[in-house]
């Protein structure tokens, strides 16, 4: 069974130092830091399930997804099959390893304080550019998560 995920690239920029929300994963043989989200459950839109993994994790509300405003929803009245259609940051599929997966990631803002420890979460904070690259090279990343970051550095990233 394939897992579905929808998860938080959360943005925020200071005094042009960009900075971004990771957490440290605390169950069992999966420790390592990653970016907020989860699993989207049955006939959960994309979004509220965004919302929904990131208050869980890390207590913060999500104020803003890139594209949100532009997604495209079939929800007629008298209609029983209904969709959302969003432009995600990225998306991924593992094509090996322990977990099938596919998920997508948005850039986002959030409101809020992050809580000390979340839903199977620790040590949520903001981390630096600098912070994530470290943790991506020294293999305390989440791997579903590192090319979806490494893609943002790249293309978001003022150089």
């Amino acid at each position: 069974m394939i897992h579905v995920n929808a998860r938080a690239i959360i943005v925020c920029e200071t005094n042009e130092i960009i900075k971004i929300l990771i957490q440290k994963r605390t169950k069992k043989g999966e420790e390592c830091y990653e970016l907020p989200g989860g699993h989207i459950e049955e006939f959960e839109s994309i979004t509220d399930a965004l919302r929904r993994e990131v208050l869980e994790e890390t207590g913060l509300n999500i104020t803003y997804i890139e594209n949100e405003k532009e997604s495209v929803n079939n929800n007629r009245d008298n209609v029983t099959f209904k969709t959302q259609c969003i432009t995600p940051f990225s998306a991924y599929q593992t094509i090996a390893g322990p977990v099938d997966s596919f998920g997508i990631h948005f850039i986002c803002s959030a409101k809020g304080l992050p809580l000390k420890k979340g839903d199977d979460t620790q040590d949520i904070h903001w981390a630096t550019i600098d912070e994530v690259g470290t943790l991506i090279s020294k293999n305390k990343f989440s791997n579903v998560d590192i090319g979806p970051m490494l893609m943002f550095i790249r293309d978001k990233v003022k150089h």
